[in-house]
């Protein structure tokens, strides 16, 4: 089957990056000249995806907005000849049919997702966190995931190795490697804390494909870690009772919920972007020449 619908969520308060976050919305924060969300959406569009719903709650407006058209702006650069500033935003409403709906009460991810159970019906639907941006892959994260599932029928997580130390902030799989980068998930736990609940140093991080099933599962998840609804939770009902497919997807993940992985992403793609690439390395040689 193919899978046209994703669902990002994007419904997080951005406390690990206060300030800036006070009123604008993490997702919304630049990495170089695009806001973080724009890479997600467009890494959706670039994987098939052509319905998307983005769960948002209250001071989420800028979002919508991003992708909203901006007619005075477009007059303004059009009658200026600011061709190529104008190519940049006159698309935005076009990339995809863009649906939002609000988590009112912010009770985890495996809330937010089920929200989206009339949204995604009864077919497959891909999941794009909002803290995560992913680039420079064979193909885009979503797709590798896409593909998988169209190989092997079953949900599908994108995992990465992290740290031991990192791994009781996000959750472990238990995997077993099928081909390549494609692994068989049979276990998870989100946030594990002893050692005896660490299956190995591979964590879902940013992207899955799941199946209808999961909002049955959903319902009947109860609060887990954080006293929140966790999708980890549910996904780990899913593998348990038919069994995942694991992808370690090819490209670079920049975690833009905290402070270091948004200059991270600012520093890397930056260096790879075509109007200030040169002139940005040039600026961190020197910069790391001079540093005492």
């Amino acid at each position: 089957m193919k899978i046209t619908k994703a669902v990002i969520p994007a419904a997080g308060m951005g406390t690990r990056v206060l300030p800036a976050t006070k009123v604008m919305p993490k997702e919304m924060l630049p990495i170089v000249d695009k806001p973080a969300i724009q890479y997600i959406v467009e890494e959706a569009v670039n994987s098939g995806i052509t319905d998307i719903l983005i769960i948002t709650n209250r001071g989420k407006g800028f979002i919508e907005d991003h992708f909203d058209k901006a007619p005075v702006l477009e007059s303004i650069l059009e009658r200026d000849k600011k061709i190529e500033m104008l190519s940049s935003i006159n698309q935005l409403d076009k990339l995809a049919n863009i649906h939002y709906i609000r988590q009112i009460e912010t009770k985890g991810l495996g809330h937010a997702i089920s929200k989206a159970r009339t949204f995604a019906g009864n077919e497959p639907f891909a999941v794009l966190y909002g803290d995560d941006v992913v680039v420079d892959g064979k193909a885009p994260a979503t797709k590798e995931l896409i593909d998988a599932y169209g190989t092997y029928g079953k949900g599908v997580i994108g995992i990465k190795p992290v740290s031991r130390k990192a791994i009781s902030n996000y959750s472990c799989v238990k995997i077993e490697n099928l081909r390549d980068n494609i692994y068989k998930c049979t276990d998870m736990i989100e946030k594990p804390k002893r050692d005896d609940q660490i299956f190995s140093l591979y964590s879902i991080l940013g992207r899955c494909v799941m199946p209808p099933e999961i909002f049955d599962i959903l319902d009947r998840t109860a609060p887990g870690a954080n006293n929140e609804i966790q999708l980890t939770d549910a996904m780990r009902v899913l593998a348990q009772e038919s069994g995942m497919t694991a992808v370690e997807y090819t490209g670079t993940r920049y975690d833009i919920g905290n402070k270091l992985g948004i200059m991270k992403a600012a520093i890397e793609i930056g260096l790879n972007h075509p109007e200030i690439g040169s002139e940005l390395k040039e600026y961190l040689v020197d910069l790391m020449n001079n540093i005492r």
